[in-house]
């Protein structure tokens, strides 16, 4: 993979994870937030991290 576009993966994967830390604030901050919402919201920024990672 070129190096440009290896930046241009992870600045997209940072991108998203920025991303589901916005709708994870969101939604920890509603009057009754969602466990599972906040759980599953979790996960995809842990998977995201890991292949940031790697990438």
């Amino acid at each position: 993979m070129a190096s440009s576009a290896g930046s241009s993966h992870r600045n997209a994967l940072e991108s998203k994870h920025a991303g589901l830390e916005a709708q994870l604030r969101a939604e920890m901050n509603r009057p009754v937030p969602d466990a599972a919402t906040i759980q599953a919201l979790k996960k995809q920024k842990l998977r995201l991290k890991e292949e940031m990672v790697r990438a």
